[in-house]
């Protein structure tokens, strides 16, 4: 045995298997790290592309005695446009950079991981679509959160904050570390069945639209994609709208003489809410939500794909010594 170990290393064409143990799993040809720069980039063009409309969203879901007090998208737009000009529907895009980022790289690598681990050989389960979604947005969550706190403090007009820095520094001396995550538990409650009713809409949406017009999938994937996508976002937006405006309320607490809640409770807040403009008051924003949510996804997705394609034809190319 011995001398035949040593005949193996003696010989020159000998080259020990080491590729086999170090290569990293991969799912749908691509590998973990792969996914994170795919999600990354749409998140960023997503969140970018449509963050005037998460403005006027924003505006309308903060009750109080801050300037916008309109339900209405023309009016809060007119309102925003009048007393601050347009640069203000950007406020807070710094903010919004440097947590969608992150956040999308664990929400698309963590989701694909799960579905992978869920799926058990049938890629069309809804349920593990569902599934695999709601433990992406609880992990990206513990992400964003912080910066989306952010964010919408710095989207309202006299918040008092003269950049990114300044407020996350004065919320932290002020309020401590705590009040970045006010609206976490809330956000992951709203998110759990928005993520669950988006990824399942999403794949069964394109799975439908691929079945219709096969012939045509590889020269139309990126409308099929844009489409499955904009009738999830949309759908899964105004079916959690309340929620949201409740993020809202526990994140913009304080500011620009918007309410301030002794306790994180979504039903506090939810009764709060009723009580000064009814349950109307709960469907705040659902408009602008919604034409964020289906533009957003339809770009978000459409994008992420085309990562995906890019990378899988990057490591088909590598696997063949293709690459140039």
């Amino acid at each position: 045995m011995a001398t035949d170990a040593r005949a193996k290393f003696q010989n020159p064409d000998f080259r020990p298997d080491f590729h086999s143990d170090l290569t990293l799993s991969t799912h749908d040809g691509l590998h973990f790290w792969q996914f994170m720069i795919a999600g990354s980039i749409a998140g960023c063009v997503e969140h970018m592309a449509m963050f005037p409309v998460d403005t006027v969203k924003t505006h309308m879901q903060a009750l109080g005695s801050c300037p916008i007090k309109s339900v209405t998208v023309r009016q809060a737009l007119r309102s925003i446009l009048q007393s601050e000009g347009p640069s203000a529907l950007y406020r807070g895009i710094g903010a919004m950079g440097l947590g969608a980022g992150p956040a999308h790289a664990v929400y698309f690598s963590v989701y694909e991981t799960c579905k992978k681990r869920f799926s058990d050989g049938n890629p069309n389960n809804a349920v593990v679509h569902a599934a695999s979604g709601v433990c992406a947005t609880v992990s990206s969550d513990a992400v964003f959160t912080p910066m989306d706190m952010v964010k919408q403090r710095l989207q309202l007009g006299n918040s008092g904050y003269k950049g990114v820095w300044d407020c996350v520094k004065r919320v932290m001396s002020e309020e401590g570390f705590r009040a970045f995550y006010a609206s976490y538990r809330t956000t992951v409650v709203m998110n759990a069945p928005f993520t669950a009713v988006h990824f399942a809409t999403y794949e069964a949406a394109k799975r439908g639209l691929m079945e219709v017009s096969p012939e045509s999938v590889d020269d139309e994937r990126w409308v099929v994609h844009a489409t499955a996508g904009a009738a999830a976002g949309g759908l899964a937006a105004v079916v959690t709208t309340p929620l949201d405006v409740v993020k809202t309320q526990l994140q913009c607490q304080g500011v620009c003489g918007c309410d301030r809640f002794k306790s994180g409770s979504i039903g506090d807040v939810i009764k709060t809410i009723v009580k000064k403009d009814g349950y109307r008051g709960l469907m705040r924003g659902w408009i602008p939500r919604m034409l964020f949510h289906a533009p957003a996804a339809a770009i978000c997705w459409s994008t992420y794909e085309a990562g995906k394609s890019f990378f899988q034809d990057f490591n088909q190319q590598k696997d063949t010594g293709t690459v140039t």
